[in-house]
């Protein structure tokens, strides 16, 4: 196969303020659909203006580490567990974001980019609100799109990141989002990037519930394929039950 089904390696908890459930209870869960492995992936974000914090804390990452080594040694035996990071790219915070991340040891590090700022203000090119999707419609979908590559490309070359997530998301949710020739171009340069730096990418099985398909779509997975890109599987759950989602449609 090409893609490793045993292993779901993109989960978030209660700690990062938008997903319920305590970590043991995504283990137990994992260890219940008969997974091999279950890496933790929370949100990390630097510098960000927004109305809600959708990221953990500084003391919420040290309670993250501390509970996640305590998994490791009570369910270790049953299902290798890793901590690992989704790091929101902020192109104005790359020092910091730096230094965090040496902060600690890391079994993944994820890139993605969820913000994008406007005037001071940061909007979140996933999200379905209309507060997020009217003024980034207002910038141009299809800027705000070229921006989010571009943005993609440079996160790849700048920080230590294994893994790419939520490839093709940006603005799922805006009725006239499409994918020019110049941003398949820009995704061919972000898989080079990736190849480069032996970085996987991400298929994100959550798409399955948001449009009926992966992320990303199965042309772009073949493209990467073809560069020699690995892949690995994450299901984004948000609560236990999301645990390994959709993994009998991998292929």
């Amino acid at each position: 196969m090409l893609i490793n089904p045993k292993s779901d390696g993109h989960v978030h908890t209660r700690l990062c303020h938008h997903a319920t459930g305590e970590m043991e209870e995504y283990v137990v869960a994992a260890i219940d659909k008969g997974l091999e492995e279950l890496i933790f992936l929370e949100h990390l974000e630097c510098g960000i203006r927004y109305r809600e914090a959708t990221w953990l804390s500084e003391e919420d990452f040290a309670a993250y580490h501390g509970e996640g080594q305590r998994l490791q040694q009570v369910y270790g035996d049953r299902l290798r567990i890793g901590i690992g990071v989704e790091v929101g790219y902020n192109p104005k915070q790359v020092p910091a974001i730096l230094a965090f991340l040496q902060r600690y040891t890391w079994d993944r590090v994820g890139i993605s980019f969820h913000y994008y700022e406007i005037d001071g203000h940061h909007y979140n090119v996933v999200s379905r609100r209309k507060g997020n999707l009217e003024p980034l419609g207002k910038q141009g979908v299809e800027r705000v799109t070229s921006d989010y590559f571009a943005t993609l490309l440079e996160a790849v070359e700048l920080l230590p990141g294994t893994v790419l997530c939520h490839l093709d998301a940006v603005l799922r949710h805006h009725p006239e989002v499409h994918f020019t020739a110049a941003h398949r171009h820009q995704i061919s340069e972000i898989f080079q990037g990736m190849r480069a730096k032996g970085m996987a990418l991400e298929v994100n099985t959550s798409g399955f519930s948001h449009r009926g398909e992966q992320y990303p779509v199965r042309t772009l997975i073949d493209e990467a394929v073809a560069l020699g890109v690995p892949l690995v599987a994450g299901s984004d759950a948000h609560r236990p039950g999301e645990v390994g989602r959709f993994f009998d449609r991998l292929w």
